[in-house]
């Protein structure tokens, strides 16, 4: 076997609390040229992480590397002692996590943790690293790369964290560096900015590199080949062009079925009755935020601004938008865990209480959220059985057998075998902690579910299987959900009605129809138009490289376009000094634009360029 990078009956095993062994990698073998990309993808719990990590000679708590080899050049990593490997790790191998936040010290300055690895195993000097880093930050495009370094974690945003954390692992020139699913957890236009500073940065360094990733899409712009994985055994191994276009191997076919949308809605005749009715959820002129309220009672920080919405009963409502344009915080206005400081919001035709302390027990049985992030949302001591037994003994008063039955029914239901209730969160993967998530939302027998990008961190087999088990839900029910994403595919595909926002504004509001007809808000258009495509190119298309401003840019004036700074096509003269008013196209959708609706519909073609620069004055 040839190549910088040689894996050959790779065995790594997991002991359960019997003592008893069982293998999650099962005889895994391939190899990396120098210079390739090679992605791993597969479902959750297929061993991809797995696989990366004992490339570091490393295997996670409660596993071990049974049999196999490891190579990366002339080093064998199974053969090296502790010392050794603490010298490969970070410094030979370099890992760049899912987590960028999880992986900085919040009270170092950025520039500390960057050069840290070169500083530790001796490389250069702290000038030296410096300037080095400052270089790296100019190759992965990071804002301002001569001061960022003087920088605290909160000081920055998603997307530079996510290169910085990449320049903590290029700062040792690594012979391999392994991404791990680098960008799951970032919203659509800032995945673009960070795939391609990834990409540029890879193939201007010569690189050799393993990502993982469930994102078929994503690894159609990265990988040279790729490794399908599934249960810890290697189903297919080809270049990225014949797994995209002509897999041999059936479950590398299901995983491409999986990643196209498919309709998950109810019947029109369903949508009809519910038209009539009035509305479960109903919002008007809600502002909210955070901070201390001043002499108008408004937070010092408002996040949401006039915004309006209804759910039908039995329907779904789709929020989109970027990381800051307000979509967590509306679900936590209507969970209960943030008050808003105007506006109305009724439940069922009655006021809703603004705290959850305020709420009835019906309310709270009524309304369940489920967070994007089930590590944060569930304990990871406790059991599944704990876990779900709480609310089911705190709304039902089941106990007992009474409880075991229904959870065993609940974990039928997210598609997870019953022998998984008596382990704990801390040992389960991410697709099954985020489906005892839902798991837990649904023992209360909700009416609303609000469901905060619950399958931004899935992999596509999964995330379709959850997308499904909704749709049959609602079907059986007639749940409704206020459905939050930024994956504008995903919502097309299971949502009625659909709201865009920008900076805490409503910019944009349709029918699912109606989305996918021109004209688009400017907004809603670049949104679409960063979504990737599952073709290779598709990166190098969509636009030229530029750093946007972040979400809220906006003129230094009240009520003008959230969405100013942004705009490819504002008008200056117009935008910058009146604040716009909400036109109504001929396809029925809202949108909050100066520009008409005709002329939206000529101005679309220029809009679909990502990145493309605000002109300095456009046709009045």
């Amino acid at each position: 076997m040839n190549g910088l990078v040689r894996v050959a009956g790779l065995r790594v095993v997991a002991r359960a609390d019997s003592g008893d062994e069982s293998a999650i990698v099962k005889e895994v073998s391939f190899s990396i040229p120098k210079g390739e990309v090679l992605a791993l993808i597969g479902e959750s719990g297929s061993g991809k992480t797995t696989i990366a990590l004992a490339l570091m000679g490393y295997a996670r708590s409660g596993c071990r590397i049974a049999a196999g080899s490891v190579h990366i050049g002339d080093t064998d990593v199974m053969s090296l002692d502790s010392r050794q490997l603490s010298d490969l790790r970070g410094c030979r191998v370099a890992y760049i996590a899912q987590s960028a936040a999880a992986s900085f010290n919040p009270a170092k300055p950025l520039m500390d943790q960057v050069i840290e690895g070169a500083l530790i195993h001796g490389l250069m000097t702290r000038a030296a690293a410096e300037e080095k880093a400052v270089d790296i930050f100019r190759s992965l495009a990071l804002p301002d790369p001569e001061h960022i370094g003087r920088r605290y974690l909160h000081q920055v945003s998603g997307g530079q964290l996510q290169r910085l954390m990449a320049a903590m692992a290029l700062i040792t020139d690594p012979v391999l560096v392994i991404l791990d699913e680098p960008t799951t957890a970032l919203d659509v236009t800032t995945q673009i900015e960070v795939l391609r500073a990834f990409k540029k940065v890879v193939r201007k360094r010569g690189m050799t590199a393993v990502y993982v990733s469930h994102d078929l899409a994503v690894v159609a712009q990265m990988a040279d080949r790729i490794v399908v994985l599934n249960r810890g055994e290697v189903r297919e191994t080809g270049s990225t062009t014949q797994i995209l276009t002509a897999p041999s191997d059936p479950y590398t076919k299901a995983l491409m079925a999986a990643a196209k949308p498919v309709e998950r809605l109810a019947s029109e005749v369903n949508i009809e009755r519910r038209a009539a009715a009035p509305p479960l959820l109903a919002i008007d002129g809600l502002l909210a935020g955070y901070g201390r309220r001043d002499e108008h009672g408004l937070p010092r920080s408002l996040v949401l601004n006039d915004i309006g919405l209804t759910i039908q009963r039995g329907a779904t409502l789709g929020v989109i938008g970027e990381s800051g344009s307000g979509k967590s915080t509306l679900a936590r206005v209507i969970a209960g865990l943030l008050a808003p400081a105007g506006g109305t919001v009724l439940f069922d035709g009655a006021p809703l209480a603004p705290r959850l302390e305020q709420r009835t027990r019906e309310q709270l049985q009524r309304i369940q959220i489920v967070f994007q992030n089930a590590d944060t949302a569930l304990n990871p001591a406790h059991t599944v059985v704990r876990i779900l037994g709480r609310p089911l003994e705190f709304y039902h008063g089941l106990r007992g057998v009474a409880r075991a039955k229904r959870i065993a029914q609940l974990l039928d239901r997210v598609r997870l075998p019953a022998d998984i209730a008596e382990r704990r969160c801390a040992d389960l993967s991410g697709g099954q902690k985020q489906r005892i998530n839902l798991a837990r939302a649904l023992a209360a027998e909700p009416d609303l579910i609000l469901c905060d990008e619950v399958t931004s961190a899935l992999d596509t087999v999964v995330a379709a299987a959850i997308l499904d088990l909704m749709a049959e839900l609602r079907r059986e029910l007639n749940l409704s959900y206020l459905f939050i994403s930024h994956d504008i595919s995903t919502v097309r595909a299971i949502c009625d009605e659909v709201i865009v926002l920008y900076a805490g504004c409503k910019v944009e509001s349709a029918s699912r129809h109606a989305l996918s007809a021109v004209p688009l808000h400017p907004y809603t258009d670049l949104l679409i138009a960063s979504v990737p495509e599952m073709r290779q190119g598709w990166l190098e298309q969509v636009g030229p490289s530029a750093s946007l401003p972040p979400v809220g840019a906006n003129a230094h004036g009240p009520g003008l376009c959230s969405f100013l700074q942004r705009c490819p096509v504002r008008i200056d003269g117009v935008c910058n000094v009146t604040a716009p008013s909400h036109v109504v196209t001929r396809s029925g959708k809202e949108i909050l634009c100066h520009h008409s609706d005709e002329q939206l519909r000529h101005l679309r073609d220029p809009l679909r360029v990502v990145g493309h620069q605000p002109a300095a004055e456009n046709a009045k």
